[in-house]
């Protein structure tokens, strides 16, 4: 893995496990699907006409279309919307280790439904990944953690898995990369915007801290962390821009400890580690030798 690549992955990594913190200062002062339709629209449009502005165009194959469609369905209105919804009564913090389950669901997904060969090791790092889960589920229950919330994040980690199998077909022919990522941020947009209006009444708690957290997830995991994520996976592979995942859990926690005051038992801080160690060993027992 070259330098740059392996700088891509850690800011993506940065960026994403940021992203809970922010969007828990949100859901508690705004409607989250009204906020998170608003994001989108916002998001794709910057990304389209910056594209437009680079010289790329909408002309897209059929299957890059389809991979748009299916990416901006299950990440943007599946998964994003269900944790926007459940970050209205779990820590992000908890949000942030279910979501990074994704690697772990995908192994599995590849092992158990597409009969891809996974190592000892792999096995191995599955095991101890959804136990690390588990664990900390167990803990933050008997704590008094929503079950509904809970629940929503998992469905929508589901989601993202199947976002992630597509994103393959999304990152080829690079050329129209940054169209790419505006246009599935205006279908997550498009399908938000009709559930938001019918099920939420649109009542804003303004500060100056919502007003920065919207900016911030607009435009950072909103539109950078998606660009960096399609370019990496373009140019070393989904499986081991994956192994960057290993790290969400470490970073989702710190930083909703620090911007939020989170708090952390030591079961919590084990089960991240076990969690992490999984990913890593999930990815690293799939990645090919260059």
């Amino acid at each position: 893995m070259d330098i740059r690549a392996l700088l891509g992955g850690l800011l993506f990594a940065l960026i994403w496990s940021s992203a809970f913190a922010s969007a828990r200062i949100i859901v508690e002062a705004a409607p989250p699907l009204t906020a998170l339709a608003l994001r989108f629209l916002i998001s794709g449009g910057i990304g389209i006409g910056i594209a437009m502005a680079m010289g790329q165009s909408m002309r897209l194959s059929a299957a890059q279309w389809r991979a748009v469609v299916v990416f901006g369905i299950c990440q943007n209105a599946l998964y994003l919307g269900l944790n926007f919804v459940a970050m209205q009564w779990i820590e992000a913090s908890l949000a942030a280790i279910i979501a990074s389950t994704m690697p772990l669901l995908v192994a599995a997904a590849s092992w158990g439904l597409f009969r891809d060969r996974l190592p000892a090791l792999g096995l191995a790092g599955l095991a101890a990944g959804f136990f690390g889960v588990g664990l900390i589920m167990v803990q933050r229950l008997s704590g008094g953690a929503d079950g509904l919330g809970i629940v929503l994040c998992l469905i929508g980690a589901v989601a993202l898995t199947v976002a992630t199998l597509s994103v393959r077909v999304a990152a080829q022919g690079g050329g129209n990369l940054l169209m790419i990522v505006g246009l599935q941020m205006l279908v997550g947009s498009a399908v938000l915007a009709p559930l938001a209006a019918l099920t939420e009444t649109v009542v804003v708690d303004w500060s100056l801290p919502l007003v920065l957290a919207f900016a911030y997830t607009t435009l950072m995991p909103g539109l950078l962390a998606t660009l960096i994520w399609f370019w990496l996976v373009g140019r070393i592979g989904a499986t081991r821009a994956a192994t960057f995942h290993f790290l969400n859990p470490v970073f989702g926690v710190a930083i909703a400890a620090v911007l939020l005051g989170e708090g952390l038992s030591w079961v919590d801080a084990l089960g991240v580690v076990i969690v992490a160690a999984g990913i890593l060993a999930v990815q690293l027992s799939r990645a090919k030798p260059a």
